[in-house]
């Protein structure tokens, strides 16, 4: 069966149609707008899922002191391993990277003449 409403209504006047155009439009932005947002989101997710590093393999390093040095202690901050060195009675702190086991840095330390 048909709606008996349906042949009943009018035409909109032109100013109620631009209204409803607009309205249209806004409506088409708003969506277009919000799922562009959606797919960014899911894409830096997907993103940062895919990068994130995974596990690192066993590595094997072998760092060379200066001769008669000695290891006073160890510790790993962050993502560096650190070392403290005894250098012929002058101490010295190198650090390296916990994943990739390369030198990051060295700090010496002396005293004053």
């Amino acid at each position: 069966m048909s709606d008996p409403n349906q042949g009943d209504e009018k035409p909109l006047d032109p100013a109620a149609a631009r209204i409803v155009a607009r309205i249209r439009l806004m409506m088409l932005i708003s969506g277009a707008t919000t799922l562009i947002a959606v797919a960014a989101v899911l894409g830096v997710i997907g993103y940062r899922l895919m990068n994130s590093g995974g596990t690192v393999g066993p590595a094997e390093m072998t760092a060379l002191l200066p001769k008669n040095a000695r290891v006073v202690s160890t510790a790993v901050a962050e993502d560096r391993i650190v070392v403290t060195l005894d250098v012929a009675g002058a101490v010295e702190i190198r650090t390296y990277d916990l994943k990739s086991l390369k030198p990051a840095g060295r700090l010496r330390f002396a005293t004053e003449p």
